[in-house]
């Protein structure tokens, strides 16, 4: 790690402005998974999401094809880190 660089977290994105604070916290790890099981896991999991839940993607990239289908179905999203990126997901 360079000298002033520091590793993201995914409690960090928790801290974020922008993400609202709820009473309940989902991990999706899919670093490991080829495309496009990372937005298929994801997008099936965001459809039990419960109303007070935010689910946090973990990936190895920007989720760049997830976040149009996001903003489609109505969810907000927040997205910090390089690799990983950390990308909180909760419905307004």
């Amino acid at each position: 790690m360079r000298p002033g660089w520091y590793s993201v977290q995914p409690e960090d994105i928790l801290d974020s402005e922008t993400v609202p604070e709820r009473s309940q916290t989902e991990r999706l790890d899919v670093r490991e998974l080829p495309p496009p099981k990372p937005l298929q896991e994801t997008l099936e999991t965001i459809s039990t999401l419960e109303d007070e839940a935010i689910l946090i993607q973990i990936n190895d990239r920007t989720p760049q094809h997830l976040l149009p289908k996001l903003e489609d179905r109505g969810f907000s999203y927040e997205s910090a880190g390089d690799d990983p990126v950390y990308t909180a997901i909760w419905k307004p």
